[in-house]
């Protein structure tokens, strides 16, 4: 973060000196976590967690573990960001030729009525959207089992109607 040819800061001595695992507990101490519960979540032991933070406010030259977490973040939102790479860009969006007669508009080609329009005698199935190609076969396992239960309870609901029809007739 410096400029060529200029001394670091102390402040970012500070950060470089910091390792990973002593950033790590740090993190979590900004979360209000106790040294137990850090050493539970990076599956080490509590000694060890106490050892980190301890070497961190040492580097920090803290005189606590709260003020340590604060002179923390103040390096953290200096030090620990991510830079981009212009490389790694995607390219930028541009527009391709495309194969439409003049004055037909693009969204008339990806509706269905565009292939209904170039073969006439094509019907119009009456669930045109439920039973595609594309769909997975769990999908298509899952419709057909949904059209077997609404044909169970059609039936259901048939006989029903039936039998209680018979006994108005026959009562």
């Amino acid at each position: 973060m410096t400029d060529s040819g200029s001394q670091p800061s102390e402040d970012e001595l500070c950060w470089a000196r910091l390792t990973d695992k002593q950033r790590a507990c740090l993190d979590l101490v900004l979360e209000h976590q106790t040294s137990k519960q850090i050493a539970r979540r990076l599956d080490i032991s509590k000694q060890a967690v106490d050892l980190r933070l301890t070497t961190a406010r040492d580097i920090l030259g803290a005189d606590s573990r709260a003020e340590a977490a604060v002179r923390y973040a103040r390096l953290k939102r200096t030090y620990d960001r991510i830079p981009w790479d212009p490389i790694i860009l995607p390219p930028q969006a541009r527009l391709m030729p495309s194969d439409f007669p003049d004055g037909e508009p693009a969204a008339l080609a990806l509706n269905d009525h565009a292939s209904l329009a170039k073969h006439p005698n094509a019907v119009d199935p009456p669930f045109k959207g439920l039973w595609r190609r594309d769909h997975a076969r769990s999908s298509k396992v899952w419709i057909m089992a949904a059209m077997f239960a609404g044909l169970i309870l059609l039936t259901l609901a048939g006989v029903t109607i039936g039998e209680t029809l018979t006994r108005l007739i026959s009562g």
